[in-house]
């Protein structure tokens, strides 16, 4: 259920609530990415320390290992990984058109080999659904078909209607589920939310369209996939604010894959309500912390002799304890503790990010925190 609790009054950027079966989610929110059943570098421990609400994982990466048996033996997913909070699980459409060794496309699903180890697989929308109950997630997403930019208008067509198709199997089957189990247990157990995704690549008749078919149907909430996948900025915010024009107020959007602060900002102000991205702890592997002063890498020689922390406005443990040229040296000796250190640091930037935005939201402030953050965000990157 999702209750919208307030919206600025000088933008469209929003409040509200996400209540799921585990637990409550304060929107807009940032869903750290658990791809396979872990955040990468970080414990459950940890990210409930940070104060995340909820985490995105991966059912196409998940269905091949360790495998559906384990997992459901295991009682589910939130047991399995030792997370008592939300989990949105992804359908895994994007990872199958870009990781699969060989794939074909029908409208009936997907036949694909392995990335891990070439064994062939045929999925269709109802087993991605299947999967995602097993799983136990909060939020499920269904079978739907990315394409990458460019991209030509006919293929975009083709992957937006069968898109559109997969939706509805996807909305027939969970409704199904959740009504067979709503017999047998509890209400509780059988209440798995599911998003409707938007495709349509950059051409606006067809993300029209795709709105348009979408908007009716009883999904929990709408998603907005196929940005971020190589198209010029521009392009990417014109489409999420075509879609959300279209999409209805009362239900959460979702923009999957996005990204970067100053991309979250300008979608926050649109009135996009959940992000993930896997930026956060993929930076903070390789070195490079986010601040209020832009990013910096910490690897690089000029921070050998820097004994101030990464960020002096920041609160989290990495900033509190440990230098510049300490976890410097930490990366160039190869200790693990260095980016974990950083991955940390990063997951506490972007969640203290998400708690003040809405709290400039709640105090109709969303003018001045924006110009403030990206100013000083800009001009230190």
């Amino acid at each position: 259920m999702f209750t919208l609790i307030h919206t600025e009054k000088n933008s469209r950027a929003r409040l509200g609530k996400l209540i799921t079966l585990h637990g409550e989610v304060d929107t807009p929110c940032f869903m750290t990415v658990g791809t396979q059943g872990t955040v990468k570098a970080i414990s459950p421990r940890e990210l409930e320390a940070e104060g995340a609400q909820i985490i995105l994982s991966n059912a196409y990466h998940l269905f091949l290992r360790p495998g559906m048996e384990i997992i459901a033996e295991a009682g589910g997913l939130h047991k399995f990984m030792s997370w008592p909070g939300p989990i949105l699980t992804d359908s895994g459409g994007y990872q199958i058109f870009s990781l699969a060794l060989l794939r074909k496309v029908k409208d009936h699903g997907v036949e694909f080999q392995s990335h891990i180890d070439g064994l062939k697989h045929l999925l269709t929308p109802e087993d991605v659904i299947e999967i995602q109950r097993v799983l136990g997630s909060d939020i499920m997403m269904p079978l739907d078909e990315c394409v990458h930019y460019p991209c030509s208008k006919d293929h975009a067509e083709v992957a937006m209607r069968r898109t559109i198709d997969w939706a509805e199997r996807s909305l027939k089957i969970a409704k199904s589920q959740n009504r067979k189990i709503a017999k047998s247990q509890s209400h509780k157990v059988a209440r798995q939310m599911l998003f409707g995704i938007v495709q349509g690549a950059t051409y606006e008749d067809l993300r029209r369209d795709c709105c348009s078919r979408l908007a009716p149907m009883d999904f929990d909430g709408f998603a907005i996939g196929g940005v971020s996948v190589g198209e010029p900025k521009d392009l990417s915010y014109n489409t999420v604010k075509l879609c959300l024009g279209l999409l209805p107020q009362e239900k959460p959007r979702y923009l999957m894959g996005v990204g970067l602060p100053e991309d979250i900002v300008e979608a926050v102000e649109q009135g996009v309500d959940m992000f993930d991205c896997v930026v956060p702890t993929r930076y903070g592997r390789n070195g490079t912390a986010f601040t209020s002063r832009g990013k910096i890498t910490v690897r690089n020689a000029a921070y050998a002799k820097d004994f101030s922390p990464l960020d002096p406005s920041c609160s989290c443990y990495t900033c509190r304890n440990f230098t510049r040229a300490y976890l410097r040296h930490l990366f160039n000796t190869e200790e693990i503790l260095g980016l974990r250190l950083v991955c940390q640091h990063n997951i506490h930037f972007y969640l203290e990010l998400m708690r003040r935005i809405r709290q400039a939201i709640a105090a109709d402030g969303w003018k001045e925190f924006k110009e403030g953050f990206l100013a000083a965000y800009n001009r230190g990157a």
